[in-house]
Formats: structure tokens, sequence, C-alpha cells
């Protein structure tokens, strides 16, 4: 792989310059699963692990899918800060690399790292510090909290290098590098199962540590990723270029223009993580075994999410790019084409869920109870996968054009105007229990994707300045 050419900048894969794309449809489409067909496989490759890795925790009962359900919910919540400053960077590492401005795209990605690593310190240590505190405020029981808290301690030393590795990973996207993060995700998913398969039931004469296993494999693997990803952009040999001899000081004007799209996003992402938090308070008050369908339940799920991911990724870059090259007119067409392939997939995708998610719960567990739950609510969550690939790839189209604020009001109205009201009506109050609950995240999913789709058609994106 070769550094981009400085007459016609050519990302990793060989691709033309943005600028220089052609309107026509199998350009575009070529174009959008160059960026996407990576993404797909690296998203793929994690759910199947995270399946995976339930499945092993599985094994060792329910208690044990709600523990690691119940720390992972405030561990998101955490990363939604890392994830939203990616936004920002993103967005404006596309809009620097569709100007053919490399040295400005090499300081963005500078001044990313340190942010991440300076709030990535801070926080987990504060989440190892409160670990018990947070999974009794999470609803934890007492067969839960113990393993719980180890799990959770560990998870957060992971934190860390999972907020650099994401960071990077985030400025590499938007440079229209997604085969790199692909690569070293490939990596530590091989590790994590490998952990998981020695650690969690103590195979080969290992330890056997059950959930803390799983959280060790999941931190080493992270170690990994992060030392993998540094390597890349300190290498020289890329677009990106990171040297130990910077300047390491914060740039406000790099910094003010990653914030001015982060914090619209870092709102969205502690609006919707906060949600989710309470809403799985909601199901937990239910009783373990509930959660526990609910949890395996929603891992099932993720195999329709990672396709709207990576869709998402792709979309974002393209559309920053585009505008980045002043066509306006190019960015929205990716944006189209992009979603047409995000919803042939997750649409397919939940074909899957309604006729066949019980036999695929089956891989979990054999709870009775666990089964029937879980496949009742994955024929609910079937029937809206339209909506969620056209509310995720969307958003990635405004996050690309820096309109992070759009998204904000949409989830701010989906996540607490629908979901978590709702949620509490109809699973606790009308006594639907967990069906109730997630009758009311479909129709969160839903208002969302009309409220994107309406900004989306409006063309009001096209005018933000990043």
């Amino acid at each position: 792989m070769e550094a981009a050419p400085s007459a016609h900048p050519r990302n990793q894969a060989g691709d033309i310059h943005v600028s220089e794309l052609p309107m026509e449809t199998g350009a575009i489409r070529a174009k959008v699963m160059s960026l996407a067909g990576p993404a797909l496989v690296e998203m793929s490759l994690m759910t199947l692990v995270m399946m995976v890795d339930m499945m092993m925790v599985g094994r060792l009962g329910p208690w044990a899918i709600t523990s690691v359900g119940l720390s992972n919910q405030p561990m998101f919540f955490a990363m939604a800060m890392f994830m939203a400053l990616n936004v920002g960077t993103t967005a404006l590492v596309a809009r620097f690399v569709g100007g053919k401005e490399m040295d400005r795209a090499s300081d963005a990605a500078r001044q990313s790292l340190l942010l991440t690593v300076g709030l990535g310190l801070l926080l987990s240590l504060v989440l190892f510090v409160s670990a018990a505190g947070i999974l009794r405020l999470m609803g934890a029981r007492p067969e839960v909290l113990a393993p719980g808290t180890s799990y959770f301690r560990i998870a957060s030393v992971g934190l860390f290098f999972s907020a650099i590795n994401m960071s990077m990973a985030a400025v590499l996207r938007g440079a229209g590098d997604m085969k790199t993060p692909m690569r070293v995700n490939v990596v530590a998913n091989i590790i994590n199962v490998a952990g998981n398969a020695l650690l969690i039931h103590g195979l080969l004469g290992f330890p056997r540590w059950e959930v803390a296993g799983a959280a060790v494999a999941t931190a080493v693997s992270r170690l990994v990723a992060c030392l993998m990803t540094l390597a890349v952009v300190y290498s020289g040999r890329f677009v990106i270029k990171l040297s130990p001899g910077d300047r390491y000081r914060l740039d406000r004007e790099i910094v003010g223009r990653i914030f001015r799209v982060g914090i619209p996003a870092a709102v969205e992402q502690f609006v919707m993580r906060g949600g989710q938090m309470i809403f799985a308070r909601i199901v937990a008050s239910l009783g373990t075994t509930i959660y526990a369908a609910h949890q395996i339940a929603l891992n099932v799920e993720s195999l329709s999410f990672m396709p709207g991911f990576a869709f998402a990724m792709a979309c974002t870059t393209l559309v920053g790019q585009s505008l980045g090259a002043g066509r306006a007119d190019l960015a929205e067409r990716c944006a189209r084409e992009t979603r047409r392939f995000g919803l042939l997939i997750m649409s397919t995708m939940g074909l899957m869920f309604f006729f066949f998610g019980r036999q695929v719960i089956m891989l979990y567990t054999s709870d009775a109870q666990v089964l029937q739950e879980g496949a009742q609510v994955l024929r609910i969550i079937a029937l809206v996968q339209p909506a969620l690939a056209s509310n995720f790839i969307l958003a990635g189209a405004l996050r690309g054009a820096g309109d992070t604020r759009w998204v904000l009001y949409a989830t701010f109205t989906g996540i607490w105007g629908i979901r978590i009201g709702l949620a509490y009506v109809l699973a606790i109050v009308v006594g639907w229990g967990l069906m109730g609950a997630w009758v009311a995240m479909a129709l969160d999913m839903c208002v969302r994707a009309l409220l994107v789709y309406g900004r989306f058609r409006s063309g009001r994106w096209k005018e933000i300045g990043v």
C-alpha cells in the first residue's frame, strides 16, 4: 500500500479520489461498495464474535448473561463520549481529504489522539472505582452483582485501549481507508475468541474465570488492536501520517472544528445511551431470566446493526469527501445509493429474524422461557428493519455533512419521547412484559427514521459548515 499521489490522491485501495468520481450509477455503487465492503466484513465479524462470546457465557446460566449485559450498558454509555469525538474527527478528516489537504487531515488525527488519551485515562479510572455502585443503580440482583463487578472493572481497563483504536480507525475511515480497521479487528477478534475459549471455562490448563475471563480476553484483544492501529498511522506509509517527533499540543482551531460537529454528536450519544440504560433498567425489573432473553435477542439483532453501521460509515466518508470537494450533488447520490444497499441487506436480515429467530436463540441457551420470549421479540423487530436501515444510513450522511444537531433532535424524540415512557407503560403498567418493551423500541426506530429521512430530503444538510 502506498501513500496518495499529490496530483490525484488515492486511498489505500487504489480507488479514485471522490472529486473525480463520475455521476453514473454504476461508478457510484462501485465506490460505495469499495468503502462499505471492508467495513461490512469488519462489522459482521465483530458481530459474530460478540455472538460467540455470548454463547460461551450463556452456557454458564442466565445469571452470567445478565452480568455481562448489565455491565455493557453503562460501558456503552461511557464509550458515547469517544464515539461522538470520532464523528467530528471523521467529518473533518473527510472534508480535508476531499479538498486534498492531506497535512491538515494529519493535524486533525493528532488532535483527536491527544483528546482521546486524556479523556480515556480519566474515564477508565472513574469506571473502575465506581463499578459496583453503577451495577446497583442498574438494578443488578445479588447473584449478578459480584461477577458483574469483576467483569466491569476489567472491561474499564480495556476501554482506554478501545478508545484509542476507535479514534485512529475513525481517522483512517475519514480518509477512505476501510481496509486497515478491518484487518486490525480481524486479528483482535481472533484473539478475543481464543481468549474466551481458554479463560471462561478454563481449557488447556488455563484458570476458569467465567465472566471475568471473558472480560480479560476482550481487554487483551483491545490492547492488541490499539497497538496495531497506532503502528499504521505512525508508519509514514499511509495518507494519514503521524510521527513521535510531531508537536503534540492542542490546536484550538482544529479542536474547535472537531467539537463543532462532535458536541451535538456527544449529546446525541449520551441521550441515546442514557435512554438505553433506563430501558435496560425497566427490562431488568422483569427478572434475571427475562433480561437474559432480552440480552440474547439484542445480540442476535446486532446481526442487522452491523450492515447498518458499515453502510453508515461509508456514507459518512462519501458525503464528507464529496462536500469537501464542492460536489453536493454527488454527496446526495452517494447517500441514496448507499441507503439502497442497506435496505436490501437489512430487510433480508429481518426475514431471518422473523422465521428463524428461535433456532438462532437455541445456540445460546436451552432455557424454555428465554427461547419463547427471545423469539417473540425478534419477530417484532424484524418488521422495522427497513426503518432501522434508513435511520442508520441517512444519519451517517447527515454526520458526514456535519449536521449532527438534527441527528440529536431525532434521537432525543425517539428515545425519550417514545421508547422510555411507552416501554414502562406497555411492559409494566399494561403487563406485556418484554414484548411491550420491544414494541416501544420498534416504534422509536420508526419515528427516528421518519425524522432523519425528512431532514435528508430537505437538502439543508448540504449547507452545513465544518
